[in-house]
Parts: structure tokens; sequence; C-alpha cells
């Protein structure tokens, strides 16, 4: 019998996957060319992200307007850091491409959480196929002296944080493992349809012992998914 291959999108926390948040800012001649040329732009860039979706899946985010000096972020994930770098520059290529700038890009492993045995779905959206309609991400790296705490210690105060991210099933995560990759340890991703649910999330995780170990957690990027045509018209 022929062994089934797994697509990206049935990917395994055991499994090796590379996960990039691509930030671009577009340049503001971008918006003055004339409309068939933008068009012709778009299309390009589009198809570029269609033809590799067998290697890197590829979720698009809206923020023009969010966050400045940005406009649109993508979501990739792939078992190859080569191919994430070898499409990108593709995209660069493209009529629209040429007009954009990477002003962020956080890359990192999926890998099982020290701190959970089993991880539910909502703690690990990243094996979801189905996205939901706001992202926001950030990198974070904790102290030095979190580190020195012995493991016993460092599990308990977890247990009060993921025992908190669970009183909100409206709000996914998303943990990418970046030490030793990027500057950043981890890339933090949570996903919701209700803003307001995951503010009330992000209120109740400040009062947690563990934030004391917090060294950096900035900048935040918050996106809006759209289909790609109707993120990249957004563009102008």
């Amino acid at each position: 019998m022929k062994k089934r291959t797994k697509t990206n999108q049935e990917v395994e926390v055991g499994d090796q996957r590379f996960v990039e948040f691509l930030v671009f800012k577009a340049d503001p001649v971008w918006r003055r060319l004339d409309e068939k040329e933008r068009q012709e732009g778009r299309e390009g860039l589009a198809r570029v992200i269609e033809g590799c979706k067998t290697q890197v899946t590829t979720f698009p985010y809206s923020t023009v307007g969010l966050k400045a000096g940005t406009d649109l972020f993508l979501w990739r994930i792939s078992s190859s850091l080569e191919v994430l770098q070898e499409t990108a520059g593709q995209l660069l290529k493209t009529g629209l491409g040429r007009y954009l700038e990477i002003v962020q890009s956080f890359v990192g492993l999926i890998r099982p959480s020290v701190y959970v045995k089993k991880q539910e779905p909502q703690e690990q959206a990243v094996l979801s196929s189905d996205r939901l309609r706001y992202l926001i991400f950030y990198p974070f790296v904790k102290t030095k002296d979190w580190y020195l705490l012995s493991k016993e210690v460092r599990q308990g105060m977890m247990n009060q944080h993921i025992r908190i991210g669970h009183e909100y099933p409206a709000v996914r995560q998303v943990l990418v493992h970046s030490f030793g990759l990027d500057d950043q340890e981890f890339v933090v991703a949570y996903e919701t349809n209700d803003l307001k649910a995951y503010q009330d999330l992000v209120m109740a995780l400040r009062e947690v012992e563990v934030r004391r170990y917090t060294f950096r957690d900035t900048p935040v990027i918050t996106g809006v998914h759209r289909p790609l045509k109707e993120t990249l018209e957004l563009l102008g």
C-alpha cells in the first residue's frame, strides 16, 4: 500500500515545520501607478503564492491603517527554510513585490511545549487549517533569571498561565520557537474573532507571577485575515 504523504495543512507537532511572519510596507509610489500596472502587479504576486502552495502554506493579513510602517503580513509555514527564503525572493521580483519592503521578519520552528504534556487545539492553532478573523503576534524574550529557576518552579508559574488561557476559549494561541534562529526566543500569536475577549485575556495575564520574567514582548502587530485578492487590493 502506498504511504500517504501529509500536506502542509495536516501539520503534526512532531514534524519539522518552519514558521515565518513576513511583514511588508508598500512604497507610496505604488499607489500612484496607473490601475492597469497595479492590477498586473497584484496578480503576479498572487500567482507566486498560489504556485508554491504545495511547499508553503500562506495566510495573508492586512495591517493597512492599523500599524504605522506596515501594510500587510504573510503567515507562512514550510518544511524547508530554504524554500521560505527562495519563495520570498520570488515575491519581491513581482510587479507588486518591487514596491514592497520587508520591515519585520520573524522565523522559528513548531516544537512541543515543555510545559504542556498534551496540547489542546486552542494552544497550538497552527495545526488548524481554518483561520479566525484576527491575528495578533509579537516577538517574546524571557529574562535570564527565568532559566535559572528550577523546572518545578517554572512549571508551577506556567500552570497558572495555562489555566487562565483555558478560561478564554474564544482565543487560540500559536507558539513558535525561535531561540537560536532569530533575535527573539519565541513568536507568540493569538487568533480570535473577538478582540475584546483577547484583550480581556491580556489583562488577566498581566497579573500572573510569570509576568515578572518577561524581558521583551514588542512590537505587537495586529492583522485582519482576508482573502488574498482583497488583502492586496487594500494596498491600492
